[in-house]
């Protein structure tokens, strides 16, 4: 009774962490997300289906509240970063949280700049390890892939936002969907051995939906003639 009693005690006054709130201890490889889509429960799962879904088909339709979304969750988790060290991760969320969202929305064409070029270093990134290339050098294709994207969004705005959008519905849905997948027991290790085998498999999984929402965006949101105002 005694050894119980105790770790309940123990358990009670140790401060409490977001296990979320922690920076993988290295690039993350495919069997790393394959394994965090194992873990992944079924509800985020289904949210991040619906969300990639929003992201894909109306992305600039709603973009200005979509980034601002994507500014609040990063603010939100630098703030849980650094609340944890205070030992209130929760206060540190929500603050970080406000405050990311409160400064993209007026800044709009500069969060979309960063949020390229987040998206670009992790493309960038990910391609350098794809291809084979010496993973300890993956920081040079994701500052390359940071800074071409970040310039792309002052020069062409519309279609880096159709691009950025269609590209984070792209991930969202595919790994949301694997997340669903791997909750029937008789697919995971199928789905599991055929990722493993074929790697390309998964990039080709989320570049076939990105290039589709991609194009159903430029035909439904057709740029605003010259001369006219943006409806």
């Amino acid at each position: 009774m005694t050894a119980p009693l105790a770790q309940a005690t123990t358990s009670a006054t140790t401060p409490q962490h977001a296990p979320w709130a922690v920076f993988p201890a290295h690039w993350p490889g495919q069997g790393d997300l394959l394994e965090w889509c194992q873990t992944m429960g079924p509800g985020v799962a289904t949210l991040l289906v619906i969300a990639g879904l929003v992201y894909l088909l109306f992305g600039y339709h709603i973009f200005k509240g979509l980034v601002t979304l994507n500014a609040a969750v990063v603010g939100a988790y630098l703030g849980a970063l650094i609340g944890q060290r205070g030992g209130n991760w929760a206060a540190g969320a929500c603050v970080g949280g406000f405050v990311a969202a409160a400064v993209a929305f007026p800044m709009m064409k500069y969060a979309v700049a960063l949020m390229g070029g987040v998206f670009g270093a992790l493309l960038g990134a990910s391609i350098w390890r794809t291809v084979g290339l010496e993973p300890h050098l993956a920081w040079a294709g994701a500052l390359c892939g940071l800074i071409g994207f970040g310039l792309l969004s002052f020069i062409v705005f519309r279609g880096s936002v159709i691009m950025y959008t269609s590209l984070q519905g792209s991930v969202m849905l595919i790994f949301g969907l694997l997340g669903l997948i791997y909750k029937y027991q008789g697919l995971a290790p199928t789905v599991t051995e055929h990722m493993k085998l074929r790697p390309l498999m998964l990039p080709i999984s989320i570049l076939i939906p990105a290039l589709l929402g991609l194009i159903f965006q430029q035909t439904q949101y057709p740029p605003a003639p010259e001369g006219g105002k943006k409806k």
